[in-house]
């Protein structure tokens, strides 16, 4: 896979929620499936960046394990991005807080496109990921605010069968199995795991290379 054909995959129909929904919780499955404006809260906007650069033959994204100060979804592993502020698209908002979260110049990456908005009841947030390139490796510098770690992922990792699995979750008062990627020796599940699972079949549809 290059970055030039992602780049007219993300231009195409998209898989979305049918993709999304092989790492979805079981336990968030009605909000999940629920029309848009059925709920009794208003999504706010937000924006994350998957980030591709080529490391030794092959593509690489970073992910980053939040800080656990963080007063939402601390100490789990996800993609640079927040909220958006007044005044700027999207994609701005992507690009400034992978800035300010990992270091990486926002007028250096390229915008490739982006994959389908994902609602995130938790944190009530509704998330357009994006998609962006570097011609080569990125020297990061990690917001310790924000970032207690970052790992360099491989497509190729992501791509695998192998990377799947399930874990147990407890959730009101039972257990249940939660599907989940294994990346980096790390668990990535929930949300950004939704996101990267769309990733996932759009690059498995163009064939690893």
């Amino acid at each position: 896979m290059t970055i030039a054909r992602l780049r007219k995959a993300l231009a195409a129909p998209l898989p979305g929620p049918a993709a999304q929904a092989r790492m979805l919780p079981p336990y968030r499955s009605a909000e999940f499936h629920a029309p848009q404006g059925s709920t009794e809260f208003a999504y706010r906007e937000a924006a994350v960046l998957v980030l591709l650069y080529p490391l030794e033959g092959r593509l690489f994204f970073p992910l980053t394990k939040r800080s656990d100060a963080l007063r939402k979804h601390g100490g789990q592993m996800s993609l640079p991005g927040g909220a958006r502020e007044k005044g700027e698209s999207l994609l701005q908002a992507a690009l400034r807080e992978t800035e300010e979260e990992i270091g990486v110049v926002a007028a250096d990456i390229e915008p490739l496109g982006a994959l389908s908005n994902l609602r995130v009841a938790p944190s009530r947030y509704e998330v357009t990921p994006f998609v962006g390139g570097l011609a080569e490796r990125p020297s990061f510098r990690s917001d310790e605010r924000e970032v207690a770690e970052l790992v360099e992922v491989s497509i190729n990792e992501l791509l695998s069968p192998e990377s799947e699995y399930e874990a147990t979750r407890f959730f009101e008062g039972r257990l249940w199995s939660v599907p989940c990627f294994r990346l980096c020796g790390r668990e990535v599940w929930g949300a950004t795991a939704m996101m990267l699972a769309e990733l996932r079949q759009v690059a498995l549809a163009l064939g690893a290379s």
